[in-house]
Formats: structure tokens, sequence, C-alpha cells
């Protein structure tokens, strides 16, 4: 478990803020658990019906509301599952975008303990130019999966096995093809949003060149901005407490402006 104490004297402590941050309501949790499942049987409803746009845009909805929503609170363990649950869940709707729940645990915990050190897999293309995040997105699950394997040895057989499963899912969507695209399509396309993962989790929300914790994850605001991600442009907030779950951040974030204004952290505003 990730602990929610703030790294820098000018914040409180969470239940300073406010003591129920780290809580949601049981409709909500079931809603982010079904948000992902719900988004792959879309896709296939629409593939299969031939309704290639929505099955695209499905498929694109269920890679920000699995990697940057559920399975980030699963890492978290912010959804107040038992821990069983919470890693069956995590391994589940990571593999249904061909990605190891563990291994995305073990990097993220990481990233968290170890950023803005060059040893953080995760938060790597935050130390180079905004191309070379771009670029590193084809290779990057592969590294993931590399680094875990070589770092995380209590969760190397999980990690193992998801592979194998990821393999297996591959190659009966190509036996598939004689039959139907569908499978294939589905493939590429997980595979292909994975790789803006290095791009939109690193390069964008960091800045490994900040002097302490309040600059080396970027600030951001605005109302576009909110819109546009989702309510998920919380970074900031959530490497200060990432105990608390993404349904709160908004909430998060406008309980820390004053403290966040108070100690010199500007934000960058998209939208009012």
């Amino acid at each position: 478990m990730i602990h929610s104490v703030p790294n820098h004297t000018a914040l409180p402590p969470l239940r300073d803020l406010d003591g129920g941050l780290t809580r949601i309501t049981r409709l909500q949790c079931c809603l982010a658990i079904a948000a992902p499942f719900v988004c792959v049987a879309a896709y296939g409803a629409f593939a299969f019906a031939g309704h290639w746009v929505p099955a695209v845009l499905a498929v694109a909805a269920y890679t920000f509301l699995s990697y940057g929503s559920t399975s980030h609170d699963l890492v978290h363990g912010s959804l107040g599952l038992p821990r069983l649950l919470n890693r069956m869940l995590l391994s589940v709707i990571e593999l249904l975008g061909l990605r190891s729940g563990h291994a995305y645990f073990a990097a993220h915990v990481h990233h968290h303990k170890q950023f803005p050190h060059h040893d953080d897999i995760e938060g790597a293309a935050a130390h180079g130019t905004a191309l070379q995040a771009i670029l590193a997105g084809p290779a990057h699950q592969y590294r993931i999966w590399r680094w875990a394997l070589a770092n995380a040895p209590r969760h190397r057989i999980p990690i193992m096995l998801e592979g194998f499963l990821c393999m297996v899912a591959v190659v009966a969507a190509v036996a598939m093809t004689p039959i139907t695209l569908v499978p294939i399509i589905y493939v590429v396309l997980v595979a292909a949003g994975s790789w803006t993962f290095p791009f939109l989790t690193a390069y964008l929300p960091h800045d490994p060149t900040g002097h302490d914790s309040l600059r080396q994850t970027r600030r951001f605001r605005g109302r576009v901005a909110a819109i546009v991600f989702g309510q998920h442009l919380y970074h900031l907030e959530h490497h200060l407490y990432p105990k608390v779950p993404h349904q709160n951040w908004p909430r998060l974030a406008a309980l820390l402006d004053p403290h966040l204004d108070r100690a010199g952290v500007d934000a960058i505003t998209f939208g009012g």
C-alpha cells in the first residue's frame, strides 16, 4: 500500500484537509470496476455490427478508463476492496489491454518512491523531449515487463502468467483472421493505445528538473482541461496524496489550491 503522507512541509496531512477524501460510495466503486468491461463489450458489439467509428472510440475509452483510472486506483488500493479481489481485478482489467497488472503495480509503486531518479522506469520519458517520449511508446510495455521481472521477484510468477495469457490472446486473434478481423483489430488498437503512455502519463505531467516535490509534477487547472482529461488532470495532487481515488481528485485539488498558491506553485491553465 502506498501511504498518503505529503512530502512537503507546506501541506497538511490528508485528514486535516478532509477525512472523507479516501472514501467513495459503493455505486462509484461498482461503476469504476464496470467501465473497462463495458468499453470492451461495446467494441465487440460495434465492431461485429460494422460500426467502426464507435468501436474505435470504445477502445480509446477502455484505455483511458483502465490504465489511467480504474487500474490506477486498484494499484493504489483506493477503491476499498479486499486485497485479493483488488489484485485479481487489476490483473483481469489490464489483461483486456494486453498488459500485465502486476508489472504495472510494481513499476507504479516504484515510480512514486523514486521519481525523478533515473531508475524510475515508468517516469523515464519525463527526462527527454516530447519526440523521445512519443517514440518510446511502442517499446514501453516491454520495458515495464522486463523491469518488473527483474526487480519485483515476489510478483514474478503472476507477471509471467499474464505475459503468457497476452501471447495466447494475440495468437488466437491472428488465428481467427480468416474468419473475422475483429479480434486482431482490437489487438492493434489496444497496443497503439498503450503507446501513448510515456507521453501522456510521464512526459506531460512531470518535471524532473523541479527542485522539490511540489514542482516535480505539474499543477494543471482549467475548465476545458478538466473536461478534455475527464477530471484526471490532477497529477500533482495524486503524487502528494496517492490514496485519494480519482473520483475525489477535483475536491482534493480545490482544497489544496490555497496551500499551493501560498507555496508559489504555478498553475498551467487551459480554458479558464
